[in-house]
């Protein structure tokens, strides 16, 4: 069997190569040979120990048929009890063992794909939304444990014990021998032609399940929209249609399961009645004990039992198939920024800007800016003006590098952000949105985004530079209480402090504020500006304005206008400038770039 056929999006039928199974399987499994050995030892254990339950009973029988000593008898009760009872206490142990082995395998695979959903572009994130990426993480993984745990060492204990039981029976007899041999046959062929039935529904039920997730996701996220906007009903009707959807995936499914089932249930009844006929067929003849024929139909009754177990693992290979099919995808998802590792380093310090001609569009066909250049000395601070989608934001996601440039380059001090490894890029680049997301976390691990390096001394000396010392004082347990996530409890004002305490912690050369102070009222707007004037000191500042206000610290104004540069200089000589579009804004007086 060089490959299988498995249920991938849509239910549409995706070969995957055995070879890429025995892959994922020793990439996640080998780490745990030491356990993987103890659970073949113990498999192999339990299969002895049924094959040599039922020797044990035929030799009661045969004993009582010729009349033997009652102390035989006991000492061959205790002797099939004893083994019944060890047989179970490996069954248990060998259960523990795979099921730990499974557990580390998926979650060293959820850590390895979380991570790469991390490192993915933000091209990639748009396209796919977090209820589905929770999906492809859990979900899809979660398919994949009894796989790791059970597979290759659950086919190699069926086929053994599948292989001692027909050798004990063509041992006894050959006519019982090739019977129920042939019976095995028929029976995994039967089982095997329709367990796969099933597959490609349950493949696009976990399809179904990723959009169900992702659709949820989005719309508890807008609860308070979606009330205050009275749209319960339209979300209630898309829920509904989407468990319609599922609901119908899931029944052609189990209508599946249900055939294999009572196939499964219909051939464990004609196997032992058939052993039985050849057994007592062969008994009259003389040729074999009483106590054989028992052993005979125990056998039988046994051997479906590796035979089903042989049948289920392939569903379950051709199931985990269907996962490692989207497993694989996102693992081998392109992202459109090469992350050079060893790149080029960023200078210390406060970090000179520039812009090159630089044109950039979401997609490809419509530009969100075009030609954009711009020249920022180390220290100095831009206030960048423009209507709502002139591209104002764009420009600092391209800084932090969310996205690359598509014409031109940008560079920070001197250097190309292309040739710079990402995570050095973001270490000198800090970034303050409007929107704070705080985690369910406590106080200190916040601010480092649980970077246990951090110093205590630090993050109080950052909070006292950002007037936030009088606040932590009120807190309980001070940097050890336990905020909540999305930072109820918290004021607006207080959140935004503590994402501008985050950047000051990492000391970042550039530092992008995105209208940090728009949504507060006037009070808590002056103690956030004095926060930021501390965390602009000897760093250079870009100020995503709405307000004019808010670049009055500015040294130089870029005004966007469609994505281009309406108007570029100094502050203070474009506020002079009679003729100059900021000088306009400014003797209006508006306090609010139009928009």
């Amino acid at each position: 069997m060089s490959d299988l056929r498995v249920g991938a999006k849509g239910g549409r039928a995706v070969k995957v190569p055995l070879r890429q199974y025995l892959a994922l399987l020793g990439d996640y499994v080998r780490p745990q040979w030491a356990w993987v050995v103890t659970l073949a030892v113990l498999l192999g254990c339990s299969i002895g120990l049924q094959l040599v339950g039922p020797q044990i009973m035929r030799a009661f029988i045969d004993t009582i048929q010729a009349g033997g000593a009652a102390e035989d008898l006991a000492r061959l009760g205790a002797l099939f009890l004893g083994a019944a009872l060890a047989q179970q206490m490996v069954a248990v142990s060998a259960s523990y063992v795979s099921e730990s082995v499974g557990w580390r395998a998926t979650n060293e695979l959820r850590a390895r794909l979380a991570e790469r959903c991390l490192r993915l572009d933000m091209h990639f994130h748009q396209a796919h939304t977090p209820g589905e990426m929770i999906e492809r993480l859990d979900g899809d993984v979660t398919a994949l444990a009894g796989f790791f745990s059970q597979f290759a060492v659950q086919v190699c204990g069926s086929l053994l014990l599948t292989t001692g039981i027909l050798a004990l029976l063509w041992r006894e007899d050959w006519r019982v021998g090739l019977a129920l041999s042939v019976f095995a046959l028929a029976s995994l062929l039967i089982l095997a032609r329709l367990r796969p039935l099933a597959v490609p529904a349950f493949a696009a039920a976990r399809v179904g399940y990723a959009d169900l997730f992702g659709f949820l996701e989005e719309r508890l996220a807008a609860t308070e929209d979606i009330r205050a906007c009275g749209a319960q009903a339209y979300v209630l009707r898309r829920f509904f249609l989407l468990l319609r959807a599922i609901r119908r995936l899931e029944l052609r499914a189990g209508l599946m399961t249900a055939i294999m089932t009572n196939t499964s249930s219909l051939l464990w009844s004609i196997g032992p009645a058939a052993a039985l006929a050849v057994a007592a067929y062969v008994f009259r003849s003389g040729r074999i004990s009483l106590g054989a024929v028992y052993l005979v139909f125990n056998y039988s009754t046994q051997l479906l039992a590796p035979v089903q177990m042989l049948t289920q693992q392939l569903q379950e290979l051709q199931r985990a198939g269907a996962a490692i099919v989207r497993i694989r995808d996102l693992l081998q998802a392109p992202g459109r920024m090469a992350d050079h590792r060893l790149g080029a380093p960023l200078p210390p310090g406060a970090l000179g800007v520039e812009l090159a001609d630089v044109s950039f569009g979401y997609c490809l066909e419509e530009k969100v800016l075009h030609h954009v250049s711009l020249q920022l000395a180390p220290g100095q601070v831009l206030g960048l003006l423009g209507r709502t989608g002139s591209g104002k934001t764009t420009i600092s996601r391209l800084l932090v590098r969310l996205y690359d440039v598509q014409e031109g380059s940008i560079r920070l001090g001197g250097v190309d952000v292309r040739a710079v490894p990402v995570s050095v890029l973001r270490r000198h680049v800090g970034v303050v949105t409007q929107t704070v997301d705080l985690f369910g976390a406590t106080v200190r691990d916040n601010l480092t985004l649980f970077d246990s390096s951090v110093s205590d001394e630090r993050i109080l000396a950052a909070l006292q530079a950002l007037e936030l010392g009088a606040w932590l004082r009120g807190l309980p347990r001070g940097l050890d209480t336990e905020l909540q996530a999305g930072g109820a409890g918290l004021s607006s004002g207080e959140a935004q402090l503590l994402a501008l305490a985050r950047i000051f912690l990492r000391d970042p050369g550039l530092v992008i504020l995105d209208e940090a102070s728009a949504r507060l009222d006037p009070v808590t707007a002056r103690t956030v500006e004095r926060a930021v004037s501390e965390l602009l000191r000897g760093r250079t500042g870009i100020i995503v304005a709405h307000r004019l206000a808010t670049v009055q610290r500015a040294d130089r104004i870029l005004i966007l206008e469609d994505g281009r540069v309406r108007e570029q200089g100094e502050r203070a000589a474009l506020a002079a400038d009679p003729h100059s579009r900021y000088h306009q804004l400014v003797q209006a007086g508006l306090q609010e770039v139009p928009v």
